[in-house]
């Protein structure tokens, strides 16, 4: 496995291999009206481009295919991490995060993880400050405030 930085063209792979996580990986934990308000399948592919590049953003490749991919910010917000439903469990999420970690420095990284991400997380050393229920679309969803 490579892990690479992001480049644009990377984009619309990103945004079809997160719908299908979240349709499948976090479905054990959400309804499907909560998944379909969380990937609806139609990202604004500009924005998330802008989103990545303002980024440190990871993408992890194995042969020609994208298995992953990770996103932090200046700040030390993880923003996304995602990797692809046939790929769970490889070590991918682990990989992403060392990278997207130690690119930051020693500040401290925030995230807002699933249900379904907080053991990986817990895993990491990162600590459940709050759960709370973010709206998607007129939906609501529970996820948890970390900080590592």
């Amino acid at each position: 496995m490579l892990l690479r930085d992001y480049k644009s063209s990377d984009c619309n792979c990103l945004a079809e291999l997160f719908y299908q996580t979240v349709h499948c990986v976090n479905a054990k934990d959400y309804t499907e009206e909560q998944l379909n308000a969380w990937a609806s399948g139609k990202v604004n592919i500009q924005e998330w481009d802008s989103s990545f590049r303002k980024h440190k953003t990871i993408v992890a490749v194995e042969g020609t295919e994208i298995v992953g991919f990770g996103d932090i910010d200046s700040s030390g917000y993880l923003d996304r991490l995602y990797v692809h439903k046939d790929r769970q469990r490889q070590g991918i999420a682990s990989a992403i995060c060392d990278e997207l970690e130690s690119s930051v420095g020693n500040i401290r990284i925030t995230t807002h993880a699933s249900i379904t991400a907080k053991p990986f997380f817990e895993s990491r050393g990162y600590k459940v400050i709050k759960e709370q229920q973010v709206e998607r679309q007129g939906v609501f969803l529970t996820n948890y405030v970390m900080e590592k």
